[in-house]
């Protein structure tokens, strides 16, 4: 089986895809590291994150590795642990970047559908259900509000950063949704045979609930 989970930033996804892979025992692929991990080895590289050729070669030559852990999963790039480097918020600004190339979506996407034809996979991100595997068994769309997305990014980020400031934080999901819902390539769309869940007023394990339910009992 192959269970896509697509959303906005903030909505729940990654972490309600891990305790769905963990129950089912199941591979967990976060598509959104990928495309973090473009943008960081450019970052480290003084690349420029607009030159869609260079971007499109480390993509090329990236070898990304999910070990899965007791807290999740460790990523590594090209050898070197670079989870918690890929959480940095530089970092996501930079995968919003290099997420738009179309030949960097191309590669990324095709590696993807590779790691997908095993089965047995719980991938999220946000063109899974509508690019990547349109035919998977099942399809869930994350939805919450700006502010409640926003609040949970501030309570995961303001013990390294006491100076974050939420509104900003939520001014910036904002307008990564419209980058995300606007990009010509692969725009964050709900597929039309995905089951829409808002999480706003709910708990990780109140999602994680609902979705093992339609997972096992979808009638």
């Amino acid at each position: 089986m192959i269970i896509a989970i697509d959303g906005p930033a903030g909505s729940g996804k990654s972490t309600v895809a891990k305790l769905v892979a963990k129950k089912l025992n199941y591979r967990y692929i976060d598509t959104g590291a990928m495309y973090r991990s473009v943008a960081w080895v450019a970052q480290k590289n003084g690349l420029n994150l607009a030159d869609e050729i260079a971007m499109a070669k480390i993509a090329e030559n990236l070898k990304i590795e999910f070990i899965p852990n007791a807290n999740g999963q460790t990523v590594l790039v090209d050898g070197e642990n670079a989870t918690t480097d890929l959480k940095n918020e530089v970092v996501g600004k930079g995968a919003a970047t290099v997420a738009a190339q179309e030949s960097v979506r191309e590669l990324l996407v095709a590696r993807q559908r590779q790691i997908g034809e095993t089965g047995n996979v719980v991938m999220d991100g946000r063109d899974i259900g509508t690019v990547v595997f349109p035919q998977s068994d099942k399809k869930f769309f994350f939805v919450a509000d700006a502010e409640e997305r926003g609040r949970r990014r501030y309570e995961e980020l303001k013990s390294k950063n006491p100076e974050l400031d939420l509104k900003i934080i939520i001014e910036e999901i904002r307008q990564r949704d419209y980058e995300d819902c606007n990009r010509k390539i692969s725009p964050l769309v709900k597929a039309e045979d995905a089951l829409e869940v808002d999480t706003t007023r709910l708990s990780i394990e109140e999602v994680t609930d609902q979705v093992l339910k339609n997972i096992n009992n979808p009638t």
